[in-house]
């Protein structure tokens, strides 16, 4: 006969008793906690009730458990708004079955511990802003039958680990900007890492070896190649929109299917590791006599019987008290997310700073350009380099969420791929953290802001001349990222002080302002300038929309205003600018009255074209307004600014700024 210890006895009745009040899996609450953590927004309040004190979430919104109670089978949070990322320990809902988090605004890249859900058996992550490729590691969900991953900004090739889902049956890849050739088969060997997280090298037959397959739509990717031969039987409509070699008259056409070369497209580098367990063993250290034994159990038992009581009347108590709901702590986890989640494929190719050469280059950041609510601007100079403009995002560490670091990312990525003469160049970037900084470095224009040389400047030195080669220059620019960009880049607060000029008075457009959008998310933006009278800027239609192309129109129309009637945009002595130029642009006689005071001189014609310009511009008639390529066109076409028009103060101006 075995007796035990009291010590044994002990962690016995422990244990029966954490079984009976923990039933639900621990590890469970803790991937759902994790997952609203890497919430950031939730507008509509749907994970209001997702209490963290409550071991059993069956009760949460969009939670589903099983039928004893005992495993979350299914979550479906969708179209509710949701800002933020989805958090690697998805992993630890080992029994979930559906994932729905359809029509939000998550962003970031799949985590590659979503192919450990073995009983997975739909995904739908569609109509959201997630990046990056699809991680090999989704051949792993062995029980999946539906993948929507529609309406993202996907990117890299097709896994042919998608082959190895022999359940699928329904593929939604559509509306991404998926690049190279349809996986059909590949006959190398089949083999999976030590974990089985994932297969590679594998003898996979690409997507022919998903025979389940019912839905397939590929549609308005960047797909090249053919159409694989086991996709017969699927409706053409599907395919359409992209860069294959089939008679289907609805593919893309051969100016958007030239771009460049393929890349790998690495997955985040996240690693996770779950808690490691030691295991004790205790071992007697020889007989005891019986009776000593018995009063030994007598006693243990005794002794575990009253601390069950104790913890029972407890639990019990704290049961019939009101729930509290402790406010979620993003700092917590904050550091943690920002270093996991780290877009290495985006900021590949965007040099870095250091904080120390940023400090010796601006004078110890002591010379300040510019100042914001949410950042400063300082001028610099790199050593044997060029001048420089570093902006220095304002915030303090503790408030800095993975949200924001992703946006920040994004936002760098977004900034590095501009290339053109009219649009501020980004140099480079600083991330550190200790001490903690975000900084954006762009190239210098040396002679400052359109707004100061408008309405503090020399008129003499802006000739109507110069005028007409600035309203040329921002519109190449606009056109640029408009029409030339894949995604359309717009500028958050387009006004005559986002327009820099360079020595010879070239246009640069740089958005200093465009932090705004993810660091005061919940302060209402006018959408193109911030003051008191942002509705002269913006009209009602289109307020809200700052990152809006349309938006970005109507602004231009009001910057051509300014830059040829010298008026500032508002003014509390003269209101709005463009209520006072209704009164005078469809005038023939009343044009004249719109051109700047100051100018000597000034051309009828151009002024007409530029007015008509303007009246596309902030036509109130969606119909009636034009894209910015085809108001570039009207200016470059109708607007003469060579030398053989030039008047004799524009021979002067341009004798002067060529010497």
């Amino acid at each position: 006969m075995v007796f035990l210890t009291p010590f044994q006895v002990l962690l016995l009745i422990l244990s029966l008793f954490l079984v009976v009040c923990f039933a639900f899996p621990i590890n469970e609450v803790r991937g759902l906690t994790s997952f609203k953590r890497a919430i950031i927004e939730d507008p509509l309040l749907v994970m209001s009730n997702w209490n963290p004190l409550d071991s059993d979430p069956c009760n949460w919104s969009g939670v589903s458990c099983s039928m004893a109670g005992d495993h979350v089978i299914k979550l479906n949070v969708s179209g509710a708004s949701l800002k933020g990322f989805i958090a690697p320990e998805f992993y630890q809902l080992s029994s979930l079955q559906e994932l729905i988090l359809h029509g939000n605004l998550l962003i970031g890249t799949i985590p590659k511990e979503i192919g450990m859900l073995k009983n997975l058996k739909v995904l739908d992550l569609g109509l959201n802003q997630l990046t990056g490729p699809i991680p090999p590691e989704i051949g792993n969900l062995s029980s999946i039958e539906k993948i929507n991953f529609q309406s993202n900004w996907f990117t890299g090739k097709l896994p042919f680990e998608l082959g190895n889902l022999k359940h699928l049956e329904e593929l939604r890849l559509d509306r991404n900007k998926f690049q190279g050739t349809i996986p059909a088969s590949n006959s190398s060997d089949f083999r999976s890492n030590a974990h089985g997280l994932y297969a590679s090298n594998g003898s996979r037959m690409g997507f022919c070896g998903s025979s389940q397959l019912k839905v397939v739509d590929l549609s308005y990717n960047f797909l090249v190649g053919t159409i694989p031969k086991c996709f017969e039987y699927l409706p053409r409509s599907g395919f359409q929109g992209n860069c294959l070699q089939t008679k289907d008259p609805k593919q893309r056409p051969t100016t958007q299917c030239g771009g460049p070369p393929i890349k790998a497209h690495p997955g985040v580098n996240t690693k996770h590791k779950p808690p490691t367990k030691d295991d004790s063993k205790h071992q007697s250290n020889g007989p005891e006599p019986a009776w000593l034994l018995v009063l030994e159990i007598v006693t243990g038992v005794m002794v575990g019987l009253l601390f069950f009581v104790a913890l029972f009347t407890a639990v019990h108590k704290w049961k019939r008290k009101p729930s509290i709901i402790i406010p979620w702590k993003k700092s917590a986890s904050a550091k943690d997310y920002t270093t996991i989640y780290v877009d290495a494929e985006a900021m590949r190719d965007v040099v870095t700073y250091s904080r120390q050469e940023l400090e010796v280059a601006c004078e110890d950041f002591s010379n300040i350009i510019g100042s914001f609510p949410d950042s400063l601007v300082y001028k610099g100079t790199m050593k044997g380099g060029p001048e420089i403009a570093v902006i220095s995002l304002c915030i303090e560490e503790e408030n800095w969420t993975g949200y924001l670091e992703l946006c920040f990312q994004k936002e760098v990525a977004g900034l590095a791929r501009l290339n053109h003469e009219n649009v501020g160049k980004l140099l480079g970037y600083c991330r550190e953290s200790n001490p903690f900084a975000r900084m954006l470095v762009f190239e210098y224009a040396s002679n400052g802001t359109l707004y100061e040389h408008l309405h503090y400047g020399d008129g003499c030195q802006f000739s109507w001349t110069r005028r007409m080669n600035i309203i040329i220059g921002i519109g190449r620019g606009l056109k640029y990222l408009h029409t030339e960009l894949d995604p359309p880049f717009t500028i958050s607060e387009l006004n005559s002080s986002s327009v820099y000029l360079t020595e010879d008075f070239s246009p640069k457009l740089v958005d200093f302002e465009r932090w705004k959008t993810f660091l005061s998310r919940s302060e209402k933006s006018s959408g193109t300038i911030s003051n008191e009278s942002a509705d002269c800027i913006l009209p009602k239609s289109l307020e809200g929309s700052h990152l809006d192309i349309q938006g970005n129109i109507y602004a231009f129309g009001i910057l051509l205003l300014e830059i040829v009637s010298g008026r500032p945009p508002y003014s509390k002595e003269k209101g709005c600018l463009v209520d006072w130029a209704k009164e005078f642009l469809n005038l023939p006689d009343g044009m004249s009255k719109l051109a700047d005071p100051e100018l000597k001189e000034f051309r009828h014609e151009d002024l007409k074209v530029i007015l008509e310009v303007v009246n596309l511009c902030i036509n109130p008639s969606s119909s009636m307004r034009t894209s910015m390529g085809n108001l570039c066109s009207m200016l470059e076409s109708r607007i003469d600014t060579s030398v053989s028009v030039a008047s004799s103060l524009a021979w002067a101006e341009l004798a002067l700024s060529s010497s």
